[in-house]
């Protein structure tokens, strides 16, 4: 465990889909943190003690990322869809004795923590997404900027076994790729904590279960989003925050997308790369404590 996270407590929580690996510290009204891709909880490190003075901080590796579970696959994707996903997250909060909480999520663990705040608004008191539109959204106005700009959904999300064994010959590759590609401050991943997103990526396993979350966003994800979109509405306040360099800021007018799915949003944009609370913690810090101290939640 990353020395960023001294003073929190590792967990292990069976949910009905699989096994959920995760760190709790601090103290006040309960915040979950969601990671992204290449990473797993580690990604908060500079973020969860700060956020821990305030509040009682929760990170989890999603399904199928860093040490939590990898369970079996199904044709139609669906143990991998966010739907899956999200549903792991609450049954997480609410055996940690958590019946509402705010929700953060980034990149992957953004897209299930929207799909939470839909599927289960009951428990969600507030969600703060960075650095993406829904999946929904990407896919219908894709372009071939998409196209080439984020060929990693298409690549993870090719038929199996293409994808899992490419990977398997040089698993680095790619996460060097997204760690370098996708960022505007290399050093904001030290040593240690690079060496673990990567070592997840030499596990078949965990790459079949990553290849599969792609598959069902590209399916599952995608047609929830369609059900969903003008149908549902998140009635819990939303905060959206976005790299100003990087594509969602390029392609898209965040606020007025989110706003399609919201009744309460607001957000800016920060000067970083796509991994926001790795380049910028302090500026990430600082919206999500205005953001979650506006109203605070109660276990």
């Amino acid at each position: 465990m990353s020395a960023g996270f001294e003073g929190f407590a590792e967990f292990d929580v069976t949910t009905s889909g699989t096994t959920i690996h995760g760190v709790r510290g601090g103290a006040g009204p309960p915040v979950l943190l969601l990671h992204g891709i290449p990473e797993t909880h580690l990604m908060w490190h500079r973020v969860a003690p700060r956020l821990a003075e305030r509040f009682t901080v929760v990170a989890t590796d999603l399904r199928g990322f860093g040490a939590s579970g990898t369970p079996p696959s199904t044709p139609d994707h669906a143990p991998y869809s966010m739907r899956a996903i999200a549903l792991d997250q609450v049954e997480v909060m609410r055996a940690l004795g958590y019946e509402r909480f705010a929700v953060a999520g980034h990149d992957r663990g953004a897209r299930c923590a929207y799909r939470m705040a839909l599927d289960h608004p009951q428990a969600v008191t507030r969600l703060a997404v960075l650095d993406i539109v829904p999946t929904g959204d990407a896919f219908d106005r894709a372009d071939r900027d998409f196209a080439l700009g984020y060929w990693v959904w298409s690549f993870l999300a090719a038929p199996e076994p293409v994808p899992e064994q490419l990977i398997a010959a040089a698993p680095s590759i790619l996460v060097d790729h997204m760690l370098n590609a996708w960022s505007q401050a290399p050093d904001a991943f030290p040593p240690e904590v690079r060496a673990t997103y990567a070592a997840q990526f030499a596990d078949p396993d965990t790459v079949h279960a990553i290849c599969e979350e792609y598959r069902a966003a590209a399916t599952l994800d995608h047609e929830h989003d369609r059900a969903d979109r003008g149908r549902r509405r998140i009635t819990c306040p939303t905060l959206a925050l976005w790299s100003a360099a990087g594509p969602v800021a390029q392609w898209y007018e965040p606020l007025e997308v989110w706003r399609g799915w919201a009744d309460d949003v607001r957000g800016a944009a920060i000067d970083s790369g796509h991994f926001l609370p790795e380049e910028a913690p302090d500026e990430t810090v600082r919206h999500l404590l205005d953001f979650l101290a506006a109203a605070p939640t109660t276990p």
